[in-house]
């Protein structure tokens, strides 16, 4: 099981130098659990920089994944995570659903590097 953050997602639409590398880290549907802030966020990109027709296929393909909505454990766990790794409100909600679900998270972004259970892949240009 996997949880991709927006940032990968983002790499991999806009056909990045590393959108290869992601494709073949991206699992199929059923394996794939896309919390609601996700949704959000890739909605919130694609209508601003693609439009709203490319914002409705995300969201169809992600009605075939596991979508998680932001319960009270999420929550919790989120406030824990985001203290402990001073993470934004959304990343720490988007890395306690794939820890409460026992998945990695699959992102782009640097503050994740060191994080148990994160596959992170640099961003075109980013630091090693």
């Amino acid at each position: 099981m996997r949880v991709i953050d927006s940032s990968a997602w983002i790499e991999w639409l806009v056909d990045s130098p590393l959108a290869s590398r992601l494709a073949g880290e991206i699992p199929e549907p059923h394996e794939l659990i896309v919390p609601t802030i996700v949704q959000m966020e890739m909605c919130k990109w694609l209508i601003r920089e693609r439009g709203e027709e490319s914002a409705e296929r995300f969201m169809s393909y992600t009605t075939e994944c596991i979508v998680v909505e932001l319960g009270t454990e999420v929550a919790w766990d989120a406030a824990e995570a985001s203290l402990r790794f001073k993470l934004s409100t959304a990343d720490a909600i988007i890395y306690a659903t794939a820890r409460l679900l026992d998945a990695d998270l699959l992102t782009c972004d640097r503050h994740f590097e060191n994080l148990p259970h994160v596959t992170y892949i640099p961003k075109s240009g980013a630091e090693t």
